[in-house]
């Protein structure tokens, strides 16, 4: 019982409102200090500074500031004329722009909460101008959200790599199937509830030819940034940390001299927003690897994995019980922090049960990608009605199509495991 006690203080903790960072940090010292006397302090400190001097890790604050970099240069908006060219002549043409900007900007910010808080305040403002009700607004704004942790490069995807040593580049191509599934089953919705409540186009007819060839060319520089990071990675010209200093690096360039919508004197304040939104993920890596290191250290997973074995042994019982472990926990916990906790639980159980770690790695993710829409905890949700000023009981009400609709495509996934390994399997053999 003792070796399972750091686990219920760093749960407790959490639901005191500790940050979740420092409690698993609390918790896996309690097991180093008093539970165990097998690994001495020092050591523990060290081995948790070595773990952090990874290459591969520097990816996850430089992803971050990608998002930042194109925000100021301008290519948001040139990618939300991209969308509305293409469906805003559709009924409920800007819920539809909404679901497909965010597939589009998945590339890009790879976070689903600043995504949706992006989209909150450039698109929603104009869809409540032209009568979209609000509760409906912030729910496709939240649901669409979620498909940009799944597109690369999303923070998750290379988390996820990163904790269980699986390719980053494997996650990223397995992560474009179910991001596009995602997409065109939100745009269903969508589609559905604009008919039924009667919501205007953002475009008075189909926009021509030229109008979208036009547009591509606004946006063709974003597009070019995502093409050349995925190609790169993949053909071995760089890493990816390498790749994601070059993308910075363009995205730059074309802030700074070709849409000149970056200012010189807005450089620090980039590298500033950049720095904070990268340091409370840091933080909770760190936590993290902490924590794994005391699960190892106690054989949970283990001890786990050999009671699941006595309740099945088959892989598909297994996925099931797993995923709604991770849906409740995802209820109550952020999604990063959620991955976070639960994959050094359930990676190595899912590893006895010859589960592929790529397709694991992607059920996590759309799971707390899910978790993170509903009540009482999401995330996702508690920045678009904080934002918006919705009430919870609205937002759950229009919300509800996307969480069922998205619940049926992670019970697809889970037992049509070609739908995410499709493409590495074809690209990487």
């Amino acid at each position: 019982m003792a070796d399972y006690l750091p686990i219920i203080i760093a749960f407790a903790l959490m639901f005191l409102n500790v940050p979740v960072a420092f409690s698993l940090i609390a918790g896996s010292l309690y097991y180093f200090a008093f539970v165990t006397d097998t690994m001495p302090l020092t050591m523990v400190v060290q081995k948790l500074v070595s773990s952090n001097m990874s290459s591969t890790l520097l990816a996850v604050p430089l992803f971050m500031m990608i998002g930042t970099v194109m925000n100021y240069a301008g290519i948001t908006n040139k990618l939300m004329a991209f969308c509305d060219s293409l469906v805003g002549h559709k009924v409920g043409g800007l819920g539809h722009v909404n679901v497909l900007l965010s597939t589009v900007n998945g590339g890009i910010c790879g976070s689903g909460t600043a995504d949706a808080a992006m989209q909150c305040k450039i698109l929603v403002p104009e869809m409540t101008k032209r009568g979209y009700p609000l509760p409906f607004c912030a729910a496709i704004t939240a649901a669409s959200g979620l498909i940009a942790p799944i597109i690369p490069p999303g923070a998750g995807l290379i988390l996820y790599g990163i904790m269980t040593e699986t390719s980053v580049g494997k996650m990223f191509i397995a992560g474009y199937i179910p991001g596009i599934l995602m997409c065109v089953s939100e745009m269903a919705i969508v589609a559905v509830t604009a008919h039924k409540c009667k919501l205007p186009p953002s475009r008075e007819k189909r926009a021509s030819l030229r109008e979208i060839i036009r547009a591509f060319l606004d946006s063709f520089w974003a597009v070019l940034v995502i093409f050349l990071l995925v190609v790169g990675i993949r053909m071995g010209f760089f890493t990816i940390s390498e790749g994601a200093c070059l993308v910075i690096a363009i995205c730059f360039m074309i802030g700074l001299f070709i849409y000149k919508e970056t200012k010189f004197s807005q450089i620090p304040q980039i590298f500033s927003e950049a720095f904070h939104s990268t340091s409370s993920i840091m933080l909770m890596i760190i936590a993290a690897l902490l924590f794994g290191m005391y699960l190892s250290w106690a054989r949970i997973p283990q001890n786990v994995a050999a009671w699941l074995m006595t309740i099945t042994t088959s892989k598909y019982v297994f996925l099931f019980i797993s995923m709604i472990l991770l849906l409740i926990m995802g209820m109550f916990l952020d999604g990063t922090a959620m991955l976070m906790v639960m994959t050094p639980i359930f990676f190595p159980i899912a590893q006895s049960f010859g589960i592929d770690a790529v397709h694991y790695g992607i059920l996590m993710i759309v799971n707390a990608s899910i978790g993170s829409l509903t009540p009482p905890l999401g995330g996702v949700m508690y920045v678009v009605c904080n934002i918006l000023h919705v009430s919870i009981p609205d937002f759950v009400k229009a919300a509800l199509p996307y969480i069922v609709v998205l619940m049926l495509l992670l019970l697809a996934m889970m037992f049509v495991p070609q739908i995410v390994t499709l493409l590495p399997d074809l690209i990487y053999g």
